[in-house]
Parts: C-alpha cells; structure tokens; sequence
C-alpha cells in the first residue's frame, strides 16, 4: 500500500480521532499489552496518595501508538521509515484524542537523512499532533515514510 509520490502533496493532512472517553480498562489494558504496570497508570490510590496526581493516567507511549494509527493508515506500515513523538501533556481517563498528520516535504535520495532512506527513493516528511477534547497538544512528532515513484 505504499503510496505514489504524485499522491502527496505538501501541506495535505489527514485527520482521525484515536479514542472517545478513554477509559480505565483500555489503560490497563495497554499496561498488560505493553508490560508497564507502573501504579501511577493502573493503581488510583497510588497516583494520588503516593505520587500526587490528579488520579491515573495513560502511558505516553500508548499515546504515541494510537497517535500513529492516522499515518500508518494513510502511507502504510511498510512504508514508514521513522517516527517520534514528544510528551507534552497527560491523557486522562474521559478524554477525546484527535490526531492530525500533515505532509511537511516530499524529498529525493540526494536530501536523505540516512543511508536506509537513500535506498529508498523519495521520501515524505509528516509531522504530527495528538490534541484533547479541549484543544490541548498532548503529543508532537515527525514522521518520515517511503514513496514510489
């Protein structure tokens, strides 16, 4: 499913929204999928007792995981040749994620990064945002995918 590069176009975005009322046992649940059973994630009493948080909250790379699900949607798993996020604020249990990637270059061989995006031919450059139900970035990060030509 890798994409054309005549399919891309700087400045184009897609859209999604990754969860609706995040609850609890999602964050749980990624906390046994993902083997990070710090309290502070699944354990209410300690996050507010011990720790002094608000309550639990969800892991950022669990963030990070459904933030990428709008991009490997559009280029294809496959295809993506990197991806990094920045942490900026905590998903609480309730909140609405919206994800949002934007094509920021299309570039050839000759611009590469690396040796691994040399061999691939063109390459997009996306950057991405994770925003709550109140507009607050909660993830920014830059991806880079494959094209065809």
């Amino acid at each position: 499913m890798t994409l054309r590069i005549d399919d891309v176009k700087v400045g184009e975005s897609r859209e999604r929204v990754l969860v609706e009322d995040l609850k609890r046992t999602r964050i749980v649940q990624y906390a046994g999928a993902g083997g990070d059973y710090n309290p502070v994630h699944t354990d209410e009493v300690f996050a507010t007792e011990v720790a002094g948080y608000p309550g639990v909250f969800a892991h950022g790379m669990m963030t990070m995981g459904m933030a990428a699900r709008v991009l490997t949607d559009w280029v294809g798993i496959e295809a993506l040749l990197s991806y990094g996020v920045r942490f900026k604020a905590q998903v609480w249990p309730g909140d609405t994620l919206t994800a949002t990637v934007t094509v920021e270059s299309v570039e050839y061989a000759e611009y590469a990064q690396s040796a691994e995006e040399a061999s691939t031919g063109p390459v997009a450059r996306f950057s991405l945002t994770a925003v709550n139900q109140n507009g607050v970035e909660v993830v920014s990060g830059t991806a880079a995918a494959r094209l065809e030509q």
